[in-house]
């Protein structure tokens, strides 16, 4: 197993059983407020995995801010959730956008976080959080979310596109739904169960079809040498199969693909120099 696989394993067992590493020094804390899920990593100055915690939300769609006080309410109950645990206050954190957002959703998601107690020290998009945790310096990145398909293509280390499209996991279970004639949370629990999946893909395979087509477009004057999706929707055994078949380049799913973005988060947090009165109280 190499690093990026090893830390990915270990965040993804703290988020599991609650536990935390022991740690020294200051922390950085990554939230990602997704469509299904709200995740929050704290790691500390190199980067190591110390806490983690998710929990179900459905408080913002797109990118967009549809309940405030909700978003609010949840981040700060997870934040004080993994402050018990650490002994310790959570100060500085970093949030996600989808590329493409308008200015007004990027200050939205800022201002949840402060609602919650937090400092915003950092907003990057999705797909460029999560390339921080691959560790890569040519090729793309998309980040199949709850609500949209995001990009980011990178050379030499450095980003030099991104964007994103409407079609995500909520397209997924809207397929499920309507498949089976039964409601959307029904068919988020159907589309979820391991056991279920060689029954569901074939459901929602041409959902997936119109991600790889997207990406494909997004892709359409640019040369990368291959392409790593993560994100909670891609976890379909055949998901990568079928990107590869329409994007004739070698694709990559990280393990804990819905665990990379908000690592990332967590990784692009930056601190504040010692001198900070908030912190040296």
């Amino acid at each position: 197993m190499d690093l990026k696989s090893r830390t990915l394993s270990n965040f993804a067992e703290l988020v599991k059983t609650g536990e935390c590493k022991k740690f020294k020094g200051r922390l950085k804390v990554g939230v990602d407020l997704g469509t299904a899920n709200t995740v929050l990593a704290v790691v500390d100055t190199t980067n190591r995995p110390i806490a983690g915690i998710s929990a179900p939300s459905h408080a913002i769609q797109d990118g967009v801010i549809v309940n405030y006080f909700e978003s609010v309410q949840l981040v700060t109950k997870l934040k004080e959730t993994l402050e018990e645990r650490l002994g310790t206050e959570l100060l500085y954190a970093a949030a996600a956008i989808p590329p493409g957002v308008s200015e007004g959703s990027v200050k939205s998601i800022g201002y949840v976080l402060e609602g919650a107690g937090f400092e915003v020290t950092n907003i990057v998009d999705e797909p460029t959080a999560a390339s921080a945790v691959l560790k890569i310096t040519d090729g793309a990145v998309v980040d199949v979310g709850g609500g949209t398909t995001g990009i980011s293509i990178l050379k030499d280390g450095k980003v030099i596109y991104t964007d994103d499209e409407a079609t995500g996991g909520s397209h997924m279970t809207m397929t499920v739904a309507g498949h089976y004639r039964i409601p959307y949370e029904e068919a988020e629990v159907l589309k979820t169960q391991p056991e279920k999946e060689a029954e569901i893909f074939p459901v929602i395979k041409a959902t997936v079809e119109k991600m790889a087509l997207i990406t494909e477009k997004f892709l359409k004057g640019y040369q990368v040498p291959a392409v790593y999706v993560v994100g909670g929707s891609s976890m379909f055994t055949e998901f990568t199969s079928v990107f590869e078949k329409r994007l004739h380049l070698p694709v990559y799913r990280p393990v804990h693909p819905l665990l990379v973005t908000p690592l990332g988060i967590a990784y692009c947090c930056q601190l504040p120099e010692l001198s900070s009165k908030k912190e040296v109280k």
